[in-house]
């Protein structure tokens, strides 16, 4: 058995280092359709207008032809990615610096990088932690945003039982209240061209997966934090931001997201599932 782990971690090891660039172009309609899903005006934004933070990741969208598509939905193993051979994958956390803000209409060049991939044991089984580092520029070659997005996988969920979580802080500088509906996590899905079938179909994580609903997706809830954030604090620019998922939400009920400033130019944001934390986040800004 320690062979067969050390084989394992071996063949993951390879993976580290590698390297993919991909170029994309920041979109009106894209970045449009991102503001109507987030209930903005989307008439609001125009070409060489600046791009909220977290908006990015309605680019650079991946591109797997239809027979690469596994049964969940999702490319099947192997290519830039290490072939884990865990069945569930999900957005474990990330770190991000923004250099500058993207504008819309401008061409931008990303390389990514594998920085690690580790395997752990964790409560419900197995786990492989990778860590992709992404560096964005401009057409210029400058820099404009440095992220490190964590993915983990793990062994199918059994099912039932109390979903994880952690105890939320007392007070909150601010509070919003999402309804995650079906339609929302469709349109998110759509634009992220996400087709793991968690967020939106009903039948297959009910009964494949064993949740209780459909799975509001990471980067969406990530995304949500920080437009409270930057709704309570309009006048703030975010310089950097940092979350990382303890828990999962679901379409079943809605949450609120909270936060609070910790100090000058730093503060902490999380959800509420009545009393149960499933994201935590910090804010870094001027």
């Amino acid at each position: 058995m320690e062979a067969g782990a050390s084989s394992s971690n071996a063949d993951l090891s390879a993976w580290v280092g590698r390297e993919e660039i991909r170029t994309d172009r920041v979109d009106l309609r894209i970045a449009q359709a991102l503001a109507a899903t987030l209930d903005h005006d989307p008439a609001a934004i125009g070409e060489g207008d600046a791009l909220a933070p977290l908006w990015h990741w309605v680019y650079f969208t991946p591109n797997a032809r239809a027979s690469e598509i596994g049964p969940d939905g999702h490319p099947r193993r192997g290519g830039f990615l290490p072939p884990v051979e865990l069945p569930n994958r999900m957005w474990a956390g990330g770190r991000l610096s923004f250099v500058r803000p993207l504008r819309v209409g401008e061409s931008l060049r990303r390389l990514s990088r594998i920085l690690s991939c580790e395997r752990k044991s964790g409560r419900t089984g197995d786990l492989v932690f990778v860590t992709v580092e992404h560096t964005l520029s401009g057409a210029g070659g400058d820099t404009v945003l440095v992220e490190e997005h964590d993915i983990v996988y793990r062994n199918a969920s059994p099912g039932g039982g109390k979903p994880a979580g952690e105890a939320v802080p007392a007070e909150c500088d601010f509070r919003s209240t999402i309804d995650p509906d079906p339609v929302l996590l469709f349109r998110y899905s759509a634009l992220t061209f996400n087709g793991h079938r968690i967020h939106y179909d009903h039948p297959y994580v009910t009964g494949v997966e064993g949740y209780p609903g459909l799975i509001v997706h990471g980067p969406l809830t990530a995304t949500l934090l920080l437009e409270a954030f930057r709704a309570a604090h309009p006048d703030k620019r975010v310089t950097s931001f940092s979350f990382r998922a303890v828990g999962p939400l679901f379409d079943t009920q809605r949450f609120d997201v909270c936060g609070r400033i910790t100090g000058p130019g730093g503060a902490e944001l999380w959800t509420d599932e009545n009393g149960r934390m499933t994201m935590k986040a910090t804010v870094g800004f001027e």
